[in-house]
Parts: structure tokens; sequence; C-alpha cells
């Protein structure tokens, strides 16, 4: 644990995330405040037979199937507080920040309501709502405390989230992301290094810096050089193997951030950028501040300074007014960037925005859609993960899949740029583990991986380091 405390044992705890990798992050937050407050992680076994004494849902309010995923889970967690009715139920995240009526009149067996400023607040609400026998709520609009100063439980020894900023300024028609988060809040870059540093003496290999628009860090305060300086200080961490970042906006990934990629070594040449749409009528209605053109300029630029760069993006299909030769415009966006991999959603409104006001189109079109979409990004994915066979690769096996597969005996992990790799152990070799970097030879492929089932003898490459 990073900076908590020991305490008395209260119980064990389990915690239900929702969303991206910031929900992600913040429920490391979540689990280091309790157990600094005298929690412990539930077992499996203690979660399936009901025996939990708080259980937190981290939720998601992007899309509309994420709302209902929170409200299907809190009907279910429900039975919980049958089977045991000591049992504190709380709901925290951007679900919470914006719904905190509903919820407590919907779901009246919850009793912890807390927002995304509040996550240092949950261990009072916990004790005052067993105390009371009353739910508690607490959502803050403003940010107080850097969630970085809070306690925290990594998930992964070897990967961490670091938070570099909160918040977004960007006015998307379809987000509601800047509603409940709030404006961008940068935390000193000092801080950030400072926290890189400790998670690496921790035994981390490998950070992703967190941010709504990461590379916009600094450009608050005037300072619009700030990203690229902070990826380059990261370079000289001793230890640090691999960088990576996301979610970068294309308004603000300037040449001076392609340069501190190409020529930082630990920053892995790897990139998610969001697209959203390849029509430029339809960037302008989600008020999106770039075009088409300019996106794909990007991509040569990086492609230029990077060759071996992957790159991946988010796609929304079915925009309200979206015409067929609209969307015609994002599938040769497509063709074009050659994405290795494509998030593609179809338009969900999301209440309080202002796309939520526009008149939605029919459902079978934005499916119709979306089948089109995903069926020509599988292919140009397909394609590229092929094109890998043969070729070199150096993967950090990971816990949640670095364990040993009594079938197919591999373990699994990410190459530098990304792509999930399956790795084959070779006779008279050790099979790798979690933290360990394995060079490898790939030998195969599928829709979204590599399989590298190496043979030494035949010259392929294998070989291990921690």
């Amino acid at each position: 644990m990073d900076g908590a405390g020991k305490a008395p044992v209260k119980g064990v705890y389990y915690i239900h995330t929702l969303g991206c990798q910031m929900n992600e992050h913040d429920s490391e937050r979540i689990a280091g405040v309790l157990e600094a407050d005298g929690y412990r992680p539930a077992s499996p076994g203690q979660v399936e037979a009901r025996q939990v004494d708080v259980m937190v849902l981290n939720t998601c309010a992007v899309r509309d199937n994420a709302t209902k995923r929170m409200y299907g889970t809190i009907g279910r967690w429900a039975r919980y507080k049958q089977a045991n009715p000591s049992t504190l139920i709380a709901v925290g995240g951007c679900m919470a920040q914006k719904d905190r009526q509903r919820i407590t009149r919907t779901a009246p067996w919850v009793d912890a309501v807390f927002g995304t400023k509040n996550i240092g607040s949950l261990p009072r609400l916990l004790d005052r709502a067993a105390g009371t026998g009353s739910p508690q709520v607490e959502v803050a609009d403003d940010l107080a405390v850097f969630p970085s100063q809070l306690p925290t439980v990594r998930a992964s020894r070897s990967s961490a989230w670091v938070s570099i900023s909160v918040g977004c300024n960007n006015t998307c028609t379809f987000c509601i992301v800047p509603s409940v988060r709030g404006r961008e809040r940068d935390r000193p870059m000092g801080e950030i290094l400072d926290e890189v540093a400790r998670c690496v003496r921790s035994g981390a290999k490998e950070v992703t810096l967190l941010g709504q628009n990461v590379n916009s860090y600094g450009w608050s305060t005037g300072d619009r050089y700030a990203f690229p300086k902070l990826l380059r200080a990261c370079g000289r961490i001793e230890g640090l193997e691999r960088v990576r970042f996301t979610s970068p906006h294309p308004a603000a990934f300037t040449d001076q951030v392609i340069r501190a990629m190409a020529e930082t070594p630990n920053v892995m040449h790897q990139l998610h950028m969001p697209l959203q749409s390849g029509s430029d009528r339809i960037l302008r209605a989600m008020r999106r501040s770039y075009r088409s053109q300019r996106f794909l300029d990007i991509l040569s630029r990086v492609r230029m300074a990077m060759p071996d760069a992957r790159i991946s993006t988010d796609i929304i299909v079915g925009f309200p007014g979206e015409s067929e030769e609209d969307f015609q415009q994002t599938m040769e966006v497509v063709r074009r960037a050659r994405f290795t991999s494509a998030y593609i959603f179809e338009y969900s409104p999301r209440p309080g925005t202002p796309a939520a006001a526009m008149e939605p189109l029919p459902k079978q079109v934005v499916q119709d859609r979306f089948d089109r979409l995903q069926a020509l990004q599988e292919s140009i994915t397909t394609d590229q993960m092929s094109q890998a066979v043969g070729s070199t690769v150096e993967v950090l096996i990971q816990p949640r899949q670095g364990h040993h597969d009594g079938q197919t005996h591999r373990v699994s992990g990410h190459e530098r740029t990304g792509i999930l790799v399956h790795v084959g152990t070779p006779a008279g070799h050790r099979a790798p583990v979690p933290g360990d970097l394995v060079t490898c030879t790939v030998t195969g492929s599928g829709p979204h991986y590599l399989i590298a089932d190496p043979d030494p003898e035949a010259g392929q490459a294998y070989a291990i380091r921690r």
C-alpha cells in the first residue's frame, strides 16, 4: 500500500468498478482509504457467500449502458442487505456525482453516496451510516484535495496509474464528464515525479499518466510545453522501463509532444487518441476543436517520427444529424488512419448535455453503421496482428493475465506498444511470473492479440529478465 497506515481490522470490503482507467485508479484510492481505516479486501469466497462488511460501486456516467449497469448492480446488491443487514453499501464515482438524489430515492438500501471529489470522506460516511441507520451523502462540486494525496492500494505491483490532472475544460456536446469531474486542475510536476519515483521503488516497471485531456497539462497556467517536459523528466527516472499516457486530445497534440515521445527511450510508441467522427460537419456539431485532416496530419507526423507506433481511437456512430455521407467520411478516415484498434460506440444521449436535445437517429440506422464500421476496423486490426508474426517483442507479464494456463502453458502481458501477447514457455525454461520482462518471437496472431510459442533451438528469441 502506498501511503496507507495500518489500523485495527474493522471488516472486509469489495469494490466493483465501472468505466475508464481514471475510475480504475480512483478505485485504488478507495481501497487505500478503506485499508487505512482498518478494512481488508474480501476473498472471492466471502463475496460469493455474501459475507462482506462494505461493498463499494464505483460508477461511470459516460454512456447510458454504464448507467443501466449501475442501477442493475445496485438492485442485485439489495440481496446482500437481505442476507446480512449489517453490510454497508456505498456508491461513488461519476454517477454518484450526477444522480445522488435518485440513487438514495430509488435504492434506500444504499448507505453512502460520495462524489468524485469525496473519496477521502468514505470511511467517515460509513461510520456515520452505521451509527445513525440513515443514508449519508457527500458530493462536493469543488476539489479540495487531489486524490493523489490519498493512500492507495495498487492493483498491480509492476504497473501503476499516476494521475497528472483531473477535470476537463472542453465543451463537447455529447459529454457529461466536465459536469461530473469539474474544470481541469493540474498537479505540480514535482508531485507527479515524486509519485512516479515512489511507484518504481515499490516495484513498478511501467507507469501510465492519466488525465481527461492528458496532453493539455500545463496549458491552464500558460505553459504549453509542460507535458513534453513531463515526459522527458519521466525518462530520467532510474528503473522506470515504460511510460504511457491516456487520453490525449488532438487539439493539444503538438510537435513537441511527438518529439518527446520519439526521443525519450522509456516513453512507449503507443497512442490512444479519440477521433469521434471523420465528418467535419459532425465534429463541429460535437464541438470538437479539430477537423479530420488535422487529425490525419497528426498521425502522419507520429508515424514519421515513430514508424513502429501503434495508434488506437474512440469513434461515435449515429450522432444526431449524422447522414450516410457523414458516416462514409468516417469510414474513409478509418481506412486512411489504419488504427491498430478502435473503441466504437453507438451514440448515447446523456441528460444535461446539448446533444441530448437533438433529434436521435433511428436505432436500426445506428446499428447498421456500427456493424459496418466495426467490420472495417476488425479487418484492419486482424491484418496488423498478422503482420507482427515473426517479429521480436518484449512482454511485461501482468498479474491478472500472468497466471499459468494449464492447457496452453502460456502466460500473458503487453508488449511495448500495448498489444496483448500470450507467451508460451519453451522446454527447459522456467515459466515467467508477473513483473518479468520476456523477450520472445511472435509465432501466431488472433483478432486482438499475439501468440509467442518460441523455440530457441530454432533460433527464435526467448529471454527473461526481472
